[in-house]
């Protein structure tokens, strides 16, 4: 083995010890990566689909288990009909082009948010993704579709409180596992780093109870130009954080080597 070969295999394994387990993106900046273009935002959400493409590649390179997107929120059906519309076509063609790719590389796909009130034909391309990739076993793609943090939060509410009317659950029973085991990401570990694009400083209704101790990472490029050294900046950021889970330094270490 040859001095580089030596070096590389350290710098793999450093990596291996730093890197997040799970990594979620708020991808920002379509439109305005359109507009200083003179392009339609359309154009700018296209440009962001093959952005999620590279990230999604890049994500299997890096060895990350899980990478959860935040594709569309509650809160976006409020956009004008046409950029709804063309937000859901460009769901479609993700789905349709891409799911082969993905299964193909081991990637499984889970979908969280509420699908309720969702149309049938996006419903069912949603649980086709699931259905089609369940028993893969290398990256986990969490597309958070028509998901709201706060919704999420209440709808665990509700159900707790129904158990409790039912005399199926004491309310004194009822703790931070008890509120985490009816999320929608109950078998989804919290996010270690969440990355934002665009410059924006806030979670905008994304994970708020699995973000609780989460890293964050705020870079000012648009969605579109993001790729994988853009990732690997921002996990590079992450492996120089100190994080102590509300603990003192070295417990937080001694936690971490025993887990």
């Amino acid at each position: 083995m040859t001095e580089s070969d030596i070096l590389e295999a350290q710098t793999n394994a450093q990596r291996a010890r730093t890197a997040p387990r799970h990594v979620a993106l708020i991808m920002d900046g379509n439109g305005r990566w359109a507009a200083k273009r003179g392009l339609p935002r359309f154009e700018g959400h296209r440009r962001g689909v093959e952005a999620l493409r590279r990230t999604v590649r890049a994500a299997i390179k890096l060895n990350i288990g899980y990478l959860t997107v935040y594709s569309f929120s509650a809160e976006n059906w409020s956009r004008p009909r046409e950029e709804v519309e063309s937000l859901l076509t460009l769901l479609h063609r993700f789905i349709r082009n891409d799911l082969a790719e993905l299964h193909a590389s081991n990637v499984r796909v889970r979908v969280i948010g509420a699908r309720a009130d969702l149309a049938p034909d996006i419903s069912d391309l949603l649980r086709e993704a699931e259905q089609m990739t369940q028993a893969n076993s290398g990256l986990t793609l969490v597309v958070a579709f028509n998901y709201g943090a706060r919704q999420e939060i209440a709808a665990a509410a509700r159900a707790l409180a129904e158990m409790v009317a039912q005399g199926r659950l004491r309310p004194e029973e009822i703790d931070a596992d008890a509120i985490a085991r009816r999320l929608d990401t109950a078998d989804i570990p919290d996010p270690d780093l969440i990355i934002r694009t665009s410059g924006e400083q806030r979670l905008s209704n994304f994970l708020l109870w699995q973000a609780a101790y989460a890293e964050f990472v705020f870079l000012p490029i648009l969605w579109p130009d993001f790729d994988e050294a853009a990732l690997s900046a921002a996990i590079a950021e992450y492996a120089h954080r100190d994080r102590r889970f509300g603990g003192l330094e070295a417990a937080a270490r001694s936690a971490k080597t025993a887990s």
